[in-house]
């Protein structure tokens, strides 16, 4: 029964019972909303509005871990060092500006939908996953990678097979950050019209409807929780099985 300790297991029962108990607890708002006509989001289910939010999130990671580890690794190569200062350069103002900005910028040209939505993101996202890839190979020990190379290894054979899987947990541990970042911010992909978990938040904000807010804003802190606890348990086997 060790497994019943594991606070991960009660996180996702918890997000269940939430995500299963919120169309049902109107009574509940409605005592500690009385001011509200329509204190329960009625317009799309929220599990629905979830799994939009899941996919939103999952599909801008893969694009900024396939960036950001592709750059990554680029630099940290013999051939690309002299671009390092570039692409991190580049990296740092793609976290710096607001995902609001880029939406702004992109929605005249691409139009409202999923695709600017998923730039934002993904631009957002690909500074940890490229400072946690190369970090993680900075930290591989000289004396392993000369090893690697005195037993016959070419310089992507030793990459694959010993300098990433020793950088892993550190890669890991941006691509955590990264993730867990974008969970939040897909929130604002409900402004150029895309279901979210931010749908009700962004409605609730225009209409002046704390319920909605509340309601959208309790899913999404959850599902961060939810996912973060689960990249550290992540983290914690690659760990113990690199010990």
């Amino acid at each position: 029964m060790r497994w019943l300790r594991e606070p991960l297991i009660w996180l996702v029962l918890l997000f269940g019972a939430l995500l299963y108990g919120l169309p049902y607890s109107e009574p509940l708002f409605r005592w500690l909303f009385p001011d509200l006509a329509n204190p329960l989001w009625h317009q799309q289910s929220f599990a629905s509005l979830t799994l939009a939010h899941l996919a939103l999130v999952v599909v801008s990671e893969l694009v900024a871990v396939a960036i950001g580890l592709g750059l990554g690794l680029a630099v940290s190569r013999p051939g690309g060092r002299e671009f390092r200062p570039l692409v991190e350069t580049i990296a740092a103002v793609g976290q710096t500006f607001p995902p609001v900005a880029v939406l702004a910028v992109a929605v005249p040209v691409m139009g409202f939908g999923a695709l600017p939505a998923l730039i934002a993101l993904a631009l957002y996202g690909l500074l940890p996953v490229l400072q946690g890839t190369l970090a993680g190979l900075a930290v591989v020990p000289v004396e392993v990678k000369q090893v690697a190379s005195g037993v016959g290894m070419g310089s992507w054979r030793r990459l694959w097979q010993v300098e990433l899987p020793l950088a892993a947990p550190v890669i890991l541990a941006g691509v955590r950050t990264s993730t867990v970042i974008n969970i939040g911010t897909a929130t604002l992909a409900s402004t150029v019209g895309v279901n979210s978990l931010g749908t009700p938040v962004i409605i609730g904000l225009s209409a002046f409807n704390t319920a909605y807010v509340l309601q959208g804003a309790l899913l999404v802190a959850l599902m961060a929780i939810v996912i973060d606890r689960a990249f550290g348990l992540w983290l914690r086997r690659l760990n113990y099985h690199a010990e």
